[in-house]
């Protein structure tokens, strides 16, 4: 009988590398100061679900051919799970050691959006209260790796739905 393919070494390897395309993209929007634009920031949707494929499309190959639904996931979320560690890692150091005004400049930029969207100034103090509680190095870096597996878990969903290939016979 053949031996099954460690899940956990595909998933480090494309959770590298989906870090390491995170990180350049986030570089991209702080440099740029676009972090809050979630027109552009959307894009790294696409970036997870194309490394998503390819890790499970590594893992099937691998495993010759095969993938139960459950492996699927759980590259997914595995995946998902070292590349928002990375990221998220990169982004508190960036935001605390690189450019420490990038947090204000956020701020500024969605309390300009609430108040063009003709919130009255109590609902926007409220609404700035909350985003400010959520700025401490240790909350983003939190919130960024359960947001990632959260978002690798849901494309997963799907793409372990439309790419698992079960055994037909359980001798082979």
């Amino acid at each position: 009988m053949n031996e099954e393919p460690s899940l956990a070494r595909v998933a480090l390897k494309w959770g590298a590398i989906l870090g390491v395309i995170s990180i350049v993209f986030s570089l991209i929007l702080f440099i740029t100061n676009t972090v809050g634009n979630t027109g552009i920031g959307s894009i790294s949707y696409l970036f997870t679900i194309g490394v998503l494929i390819m890790a499970m499309r590594e893992f099937r190959t691998l495993n010759g051919g095969f993938m139960r639904y459950g492996q699927g996931l759980s590259i997914g979320a595995l995946t998902a799970g070292i590349s928002g560690l990375l990221s998220s890692l990169f982004s508190v150091f960036y935001t605390t050691v690189i450019d420490t005004g990038v947090m204000e400049r956020m701020v500024e930029t969605t309390r300009d959006k609430l108040e063009e969207s003709g919130l009255p100034d109590e609902q926007i103090d409220a609404q700035m209260k909350i985003i400010e509680m959520f700025q401490s190095p240790g909350l983003l870096f939190i919130f960024g790796v359960i947001g990632s597996i959260f978002m690798g878990f849901l494309f997963s969903l799907v793409i372990a739905a439309i790419m698992k290939k079960e055994k037909t016979n359980v001798f082979e």
